[in-house]
């Protein structure tokens, strides 16, 4: 038997069971791993999600024609059994799991490994062939718990709202946004969100997601803004909805916040290293949970992981894919001289 997945022009598709993982272009069968918009687009024929990430699919993509799959839940397309299990990147996230014939591969579409409150936490899965993201794919980074980071903001917020000035943190409406929320201490002051976060929120909400309670912008009056924080996606920063915050301090939270050169290139004041996708420890170790022995390589560092991942003796090799334009990748991306300086750590390990 050939490759079980192959790259086609429209994704990744999966030859004997006929269907395609996160297309970016329109096929008639999909499997979704989660919805963020460079895996999830309109105009497949049927879709394929985990169950608890159908509310937010359909959020984003409108009426379309859905199914979802429990956790752990198998069913055959073609003689295929899939099955989708945890990824921890964001509500609903999942890594697909094939098997036929008896070989087992698994595309793990986005994913993190800490665990957090607002999804469920990322599951090893034990394949023979295992598809792997490496958007943080390089050994500069290396996230700090994610506890540190919430008492680090929260204690930027406390320090802003006692000098009476308005705190702002970008972060992706879906996903990102509702991982800040969570970790926020609402006895500081009022919590306001964009009206792209919002909407995000309620389906957390009723996916029995807990946040803290959050208001709109015009829920509050000038005054209750300077101790409030804000919640807003990237694309607000310098839009004219910002000057009704008066004298703010705002922040960005992303794992590129990493980089001194990244948080410059954004122009805030603060950079709160917070992502949803795994670190270069967090990619190695999720690697080898599964026991796969052949590793292919997706959007992000795919040279430099590949290269250390064949040191390591593994079969490795990479993918060409269309994903990558999600919470992380917001225009900040790596400087040449700074790859230059992981790849040379990773001849250097």
């Amino acid at each position: 038997m050939g490759d079980m997945v192959v790259v086609r022009k429209e994704g990744l598709y999966c030859v004997p069971g006929g269907f395609y993982i996160d297309p970016w272009r329109p096929v008639e069968r999909a499997v979704i791993t989660h919805a963020h918009g460079d895996h999830a687009r309109v105009g497949h024929g049927r879709y394929l999600t985990a169950a608890s990430g159908m509310h937010v699919l359909r959020s984003r993509l409108g009426e379309i024609s859905v199914d979802g799959l429990e956790y752990g839940e198998t069913t055959v397309h073609n003689g295929v059994t899939i099955s989708l299990h945890p990824a921890g990147h964001v509500l609903g996230s999942a890594q697909v799991r094939m098997e036929y014939g008896g070989e087992v591969w698994v595309a793990s579409g986005d994913y993190k490994i800490e665990p957090d409150k607002t999804c469920a936490p990322f599951e090893p899965v034990r394949c023979h062939t295992f598809i792997t993201e490496s958007t943080f794919g390089l050994p500069i980074y290396r996230w700090e718990p994610e506890q540190s980071i919430f008492d680090d903001m929260n204690a930027w917020w406390r320090k802003n709202a006692a000098e009476g000035r308005c705190s702002v943190v970008f972060g992706y409406s879906f996903g990102k946004a509702q991982r800040i929320l969570s970790g926020l201490d609402p006895s500081i002051g009022p919590i306001v969100c964009h009206g792209a976060v919002e909407p995000l929120n309620r389906v957390y909400r009723e996916g029995g997601i807990m946040l803290p309670p959050t208001l709109m912008v015009s829920d509050l009056d000038k005054a209750a803004l300077k101790g409030a924080i804000v919640v807003a996606p990237p694309s607000a920063s310098g839009s004219p909805w910002m000057k009704r915050f008066g004298d703010y301090s705002d922040a960005f939270a992303s794992g590129w916040m990493q980089l001194r050169g990244a948080r410059r290139r954004r122009g805030v004041d603060r950079g709160f290293v917070l992502s949803d996708h795994a670190d270069w420890p967090g990619l190695m170790s999720a690697i080898s949970a599964t026991g796969a022995e052949r590793i292919i390589v997706t959007h992000g560092s795919i040279p430099v992981m590949v290269r250390w991942l064949c040191q390591q003796g593994l079969d490795a090799a990479g993918f060409d894919t269309e994903y990558g334009d999600d919470d992380d990748d917001v225009g900040i991306a790596p400087q040449p001289a700074e790859v230059a300086q992981a790849q040379e750590e990773v001849k250097d390990a």
